[in-house]
């Protein structure tokens, strides 16, 4: 496909995909407008890259939705000045545009394979202000051992896995004003939440209702049989 067709097709999911969700913010539209997302996909299925759908990864994972991701970057309303830690690197797609309208982001990705291609995809787009760590973000002692995480020192979390509730050590690497936008739910009823802390106090906003795979690295819970 001719470069003519990819911005055809990206100019067409932003006009009746991502506007017909009820993304309207012209910084977010722009943003999305100008990133070629059939870059940050798999060659053989470049041909689909500007679908309303979950887009097959390597390691059995999936791409976030492009309506999934206008809202978590319409939700953030970044500034240039904030730290993101991002939890699901996948291509670094996401990766991409939340470094582009902060000042710096660190985005955490269980799989070997997928951290490797989503630091080529950045180095390629110019990307200086991204660091992609291999690291189970579910484990809270092996996030512990990166000396680029520092707690307290994260403005917003964006988690791209379907959790049942947030893991409290992902919480500590906040600092106290900071916002949250995660999936939280089980399927078939999952829920992209904005969530903002003030101190001691949270206030969540239910963005969409929507489909994800569940977060992976998640630690096992013992069954006892007596």
């Amino acid at each position: 496909m001719t470069t003519d067709i990819f911005e055809r097709a990206r100019h067409n999911m932003v006009e009746y995909q991502i506007r017909c969700g009820k993304v309207l913010d012209p910084k977010t539209l722009d943003l999305i407008e100008s990133m070629p997302r059939e870059e940050f996909v798999p060659e053989h299925i470049r041909s689909i890259a500007y679908m309303e759908g979950h887009l097959p990864l390597p390691c059995g994972q999936e791409m976030l939705t492009p309506l999934q991701e206008a809202h978590i970057l319409q939700a953030l309303q970044l500034e240039g000045t904030e730290r993101v830690l991002e939890i699901g690197t996948g291509t670094g797609f996401l990766t991409a545009m939340l470094a582009m309208q902060a000042r710096e982001v660190v985005s955490c990705e269980i799989h070997g394979e997928l951290a490797k291609m989503a630091r080529k995809n950045l180095k390629n787009h110019g990307i200086t202000n991204a660091t992609v760590l291999h690291v189970n973000a579910m484990d809270p002692e092996a996030m512990q051992q990166r000396k680029e995480l520092k707690k307290g020192s994260f403005d917003a979390l964006v988690v791209g896995g379907a959790l049942k509730e947030l893991p409290k050590h992902l919480l500590e690497y906040l600092k106290e004003n900071a916002q949250i936008l995660a999936f939280i739910g089980e399927n078939p009823v999952v829920s992209l939440v904005h969530i903002i802390r003030r101190g001691e106090v949270e206030h969540r906003t239910t963005i969409m209702e929507t489909l994800l795979q569940n977060m992976e690295g998640l630690p096992e819970k013992r069954e006892f049989h007596f």
